[in-house]
């Protein structure tokens, strides 16, 4: 490798291997080759005279491309398309004269980056179906734990630290469900000639339309989709990247959504993404453990939604048929934002598997704003021992703004129980009024709903993908 010429951070840093290989060129060109191969098997098998020696020869060399000589060939046509026509047909000679019969460049182009952004979407499937299961897990665990909860991003009501995990699952299942969508309905640009009309494959097929139509459900079938687009101009219509791209976008945002909590949760000492033995979080400031795995997701997240809104605006200028002002950004937007997303999950992965929560911060936070919280239930117990509403009501009043005004400007704890039992006309026992301050008692039904949720939502899809899944990469840094 050299360090002379600017390489993607998204294949040093960020991607998995599995990602990269699937948008190297290796694939994308052996795609290209299979699509011709398909074709011209699709055409013999409806009569075309092409040899079985050139089928063969076509098969034997699908992986074995010369880049070197498509660089020569790219240089002297000045076309890509057709330097790995010339490149195929060096080494499938008696395939030479057939390879790309009936069809435009938009043959291999489309229809191959409609299998690798299938592909795409599988593995990143892979990676949310895995971090659902890790995320169950630390919802199980922690699914009573209180915690604050938070409006405004202020204090509110309580929550557990397990309801709050099923937000960030409940994100990735709603992603989940439009990604299989994607995959259930993406189709094959399939066999559509120049502009669309099919009118080349016509003429092959001496004005047999009924052959037309068998050769492209024939190539759709060979590279395993359903069927194609029902129609088309040169290439599918690039609402059908824009499709894809924000399902992609979308993953990126709830992975984005997790980590800004994450970054609160950490300053706040409340819950921490793992820091390794020899980490060091600050080159000038020693002490400092940083949320870095999270700013990264964010900051990628960010890269994901700016570079996938560009395919809606693709598809406005795509002037009747087709242009070619599509071809350089798509070359650009679809391999990064899969390879960024991709690097997102793995991530969000590393972050949840390892992440710590410490419970004894998170429960000296819910005393320092939980007394706030009991007033209605203390205006209860006030009442049921014999005392006034009204009067209850502002006694609490008066000693909540002076508990809250100390903590404020002289650093005290929150002491309004304390106040409110020395006040004689407050008359709760001072035993009942930390009763009524049990944080359990002021989760509802967070609990179960954890419980509900796995159950209901969480298990099933796990039952259903079963108990393989993509391989926990490494985290780069």
């Amino acid at each position: 490798m050299t360090h002379a010429l600017y390489r993607s951070p998204l294949a040093e840093r960020y991607a998995s291997k599995a990602m990269l290989g699937l948008f190297s060129s290796q694939t994308r060109h052996g795609l290209w080759r299979r699509l011709w191969l398909a074709l011209a098997e699709g055409e013999r098998s409806l009569g075309v005279a092409i040899p079985e020696q050139a089928i063969a020869e076509m098969r034997a060399h699908l992986d074995d491309i010369d880049f070197e000589r498509v660089a020569e060939y790219e240089k002297r046509f000045r076309h890509d398309v057709m330097a790995h026509v010339h490149a195929f047909g060096d080494v499938a000679p008696a395939a030479k004269g057939v390879i790309h019969l009936g069809a435009t460049s938009c043959f291999v182009t489309d229809n191959g980056d409609l299998i690798q952004m299938r592909r795409g979407l599988e593995l990143l499937r892979g990676r949310v179906v895995a971090l659902l299961r890790t995320l169950a897990a630390f919802a199980r665990d922690w699914r009573g734990e209180p915690t604050l909860g938070y409006t405004h991003l202020q204090a509110a009501q309580l929550t557990t630290v397990g309801k709050r995990a099923t937000l960030w699952m409940q994100d990735l299942v709603l992603d989940l469900a439009e990604l299989d969508h994607r995959l259930a309905t993406l189709p094959l640009r399939g066999v559509k000639g120049t502009t669309g009309t099919q009118a080349s494959f016509l003429e092959i097929f001496a004005g047999d339309h009924a052959k037309v139509r068998a050769l492209d459900t024939y190539v759709c079938h060979a590279m395993g989709f359903p069927g194609s687009i029902p129609v088309s101009g040169q290439t599918y219509s690039r609402k059908l990247d824009a499709h894809v791209l924000d399902v992609v976008a979308g993953i990126a945002t709830s992975a984005a959504k997790f980590a800004s909590d994450m970054r609160m949760l950490q300053s706040f000492g409340e819950i921490e993404e793992p820091f390794e033995k020899d980490q060091i979080g600050s080159s000038a400031m020693a002490y400092k453990r940083n949320p870095m795995r999270s700013e990264r997701i964010n900051s990628l997240a960010r890269f994901v939604q700016q570079v996938a809104g560009t395919a809606n605006q693709t598809h406005a200028v795509q002037y009747f048929e087709r242009t070619l002002d599509d071809s350089a950004i798509r070359r650009l937007v679809i391999p990064e934002a899969f390879l960024a997303t991709d690097a997102i999950l793995i991530l969000m992965e590393n972050i949840c598997v390892g992440l710590e929560v410490h419970p004894a911060r998170i429960r000296q936070r819910i005393n320092e704003e939980l007394p706030f919280m009991a007033t209605e239930s203390l205006i209860v117990r006030a009442v049921q021992a014999g005392g006034d509403r009204q009067e209850a009501h502002e006694v609490i009043r008066r000693h909540s703004i002076a508990a809250a005004r100390a903590m404020k400007d002289e650093g005290r704890p929150n002491d309004m129980l304390e106040r409110l039992a020395a006040d004689p006309a407050f008359p709760v026992p001072s035993a009942d009024l930390r009763a009524v301050t049990d944080a359990s008692h002021f989760i509802g039904r967070a609990a179960h709903q954890v419980d509900d949720f796995l159950a209901e939502v969480i298990d099933p899809i796990l039952v259903a993908a079963g108990e393989s899944g993509p391989a926990r990469e490494e985290v780069r840094v």
